[in-house]
């Protein structure tokens, strides 16, 4: 008896779909680190500068603000909510005598304006890179979500300031859950800004 049973095929409307998914880009602020590989494994990390006592407070306290904006009244009465604080709070204290005293001994990702998509991510460097540069790159998505993938420069632009590069990158080593991971981000960031912009024009 010879089974009757197929496998769904992917109809061109849904790739089309998909394809455009991968390309809606957002303006957004993340945590990130990046350092620039090369043949030897890896060079130093190039960072804006060094942690400070602002960049400290903020890189704790964000992933917290979005859960409790995101979570809305659910997390608000929750129990865990003021020990989620205490942490914060501790950390903070923390990180920010380590910043004041020994700078050099604290990596964290900090936060970053990016340009962010399905496909790729494009933020400022503070020297230039070349097209095909490949960067090894950890992000955080809201509460707290980390992806960590390779990127290769595609196109690298003095800033109209000045002071160094604003970088356009394609991931290269994307997982496919990570890219979902980042597509809802995408598409959950501009609902909630139509939303906003909805509510505040109304």
């Amino acid at each position: 008896m010879t089974s009757s049973s197929t496998t769904p095929s992917v109809t061109p409307a849904q790739t089309s779909q998909d394809d455009r998914r991968e390309w809606i880009r957002i303006d957004d602020r993340l945590l990130m680190e990046y350092r620039v590989l090369t043949e030897s494994g890896s060079a130093p990390a190039i960072e804006g500068g060094h942690a400070t006592a602002e960049s400290v407070s903020e890189t704790v306290t964000k992933p917290t603000a979005e859960l409790l904006a995101r979570s809305g009244e659910s997390l608000m009465g929750s129990p865990l909510l003021p020990w989620i604080m205490k942490v914060d709070y501790l950390l903070e204290v923390i990180l920010k005598a380590l910043a004041a005293s020994q700078p050099s001994t604290v990596s964290m990702a900090m936060p970053m304006d990016v340009n962010l998509s399905g496909g790729g991510v494009g933020f400022a460097v503070n020297r230039e890179l070349a097209t095909g540069d490949q960067l090894a790159l950890k992000l955080f998505l809201p509460p707290f979500i980390p992806i960590q993938t390779t990127v290769r420069v595609i196109r690298s632009v003095p800033q109209t300031n000045g002071h160094g590069f604003t970088i356009a990158t394609e991931f290269v080593d994307l997982k496919p859950d990570d890219q979902e991971h980042l597509i809802r981000h995408i598409l959950q960031t501009q609902a909630e800004r139509l939303r906003a912009r909805r509510n505040h024009t109304g």
